[in-house]
């Protein structure tokens, strides 16, 4: 199949993936959207929002959809590395045997990541840098397509351990979940509180996954558009000469090179769906919030004046 017939392909199943998900999951079409472009394009998505928005239902959902296999792990300060990735036992004739943790699944649900202490957090570090975790000196290759899913609750910080800036650059995406309208939760309440038991189908197989990662880092980028990514997170950085007053004013820290990165194969996958053969900067623009809303450090000043991340986001923009 050619690039133009599959990318055709992709944008019909797109639309029928989000018709099946939509079957269970109310309203949330930009988290949706930018939670598929993830997992077309191999990154991972940390999701932010207050407890009760079906965080957990919906990455179910979409691990049925996309016929793939699904773990949730409940983080909590007691869990250990070993609860995660698994660990070596005694069997009966006195060998090692590794028994897997449930990393080892395509989709995985790090519920509460932030709940955690930072030994289990990183045990997480590896398989979604490398997709592969090393136990006792052997090191074991997790199943493709891999995708880890993180969720954190906003209001709640006591007891958490905030990810460390290292760990939240690992995330392509950070997805903030807003209640629903009241449309949407009278339809939500309707749907939840009836006895009709709804059934979602698979539309894809593990196979037309990778092979949709690798579409999507075919597709052709102009320099403009590369340039323009590469502009908007250089003005991120208030280290940089050309930095804006506005950015020197309110951001510590600017966003990384995987920004950039992320960026552009973003785009290529926003593009894909939309139809197009090759991103523009509308599309840089339309993910733009989701990929540095996480990798900007404010400071004390816009903390003060209640300057959030993306309100410097939109300026840049």
């Amino acid at each position: 199949m050619s690039d133009v017939a599959a990318i055709k392909s992709l944008v019909e199943k797109h639309h029928a993936l989000k018709t099946e998900i939509a079957k269970v999951i109310i309203g949330q079409d930009a988290v949706i959207d930018q939670i598929l472009i993830s997992i077309y394009t191999g990154g991972h998505s940390l999701l932010i929002g207050v407890p009760g928005l079906a965080k957990t239902l919906m990455v179910n959902t979409i691990a049925q959809a996309l016929g793939l296999d699904f773990k949730r792990i409940q983080f909590t300060p007691d869990l250990m590395p070993s609860d995660i990735l698994g660990s070596e036992v005694l069997d009966q004739n006195r060998n090692f045997k590794f028994i897997k943790g449930p990393v080892f699944s395509n989709i995985i649900l790090a519920d509460e990541i932030n709940r955690t202490p930072p030994k289990t957090q990183a045990a997480l570090l590896e398989a979604m840098q490398e997709r592969a975790v090393t136990i006792a000196g052997q090191r074991h290759k997790l199943a493709l397509p891999y995708f880890v899913l993180a969720t954190q609750n906003p209001i709640e910080q006591e007891g958490t351990y905030p990810l460390p800036e290292a760990q939240l650059d690992r995330f392509m995406f950070a997805i903030e979940l807003k209640y629903p309208s009241v449309a949407e939760e009278i339809q939500v309440v309707k749907a939840t509180t009836s006895d009709d038991e709804v059934t979602v189908n698979a539309l894809f197989t593990a196979e037309e996954i990778l092979a949709v990662q690798h579409l999507v880092r075919r597709i052709p980028v102009p320099d403009n558009v590369v340039e323009y990514a590469v502009n908007l997170v250089n003005s991120t950085r208030p280290v940089l000469e050309t930095t804006s007053d506005f950015v020197r004013q309110y951001i510590d820290w600017g966003a990384g090179p995987r920004a950039s990165q992320n960026l552009i194969l973003g785009a290529k996958a926003h593009a894909a769906i939309h139809g197009k053969y090759s991103p523009d900067i509308e599309d840089v623009q339309a993910i733009a919030m989701g990929i540095l809303r996480h990798r900007i450090i404010k400071n004390y000043k816009a903390e003060a004046e209640g300057i959030s991340e993306e309100d410097i986001i939109l300026k840049l923009l």
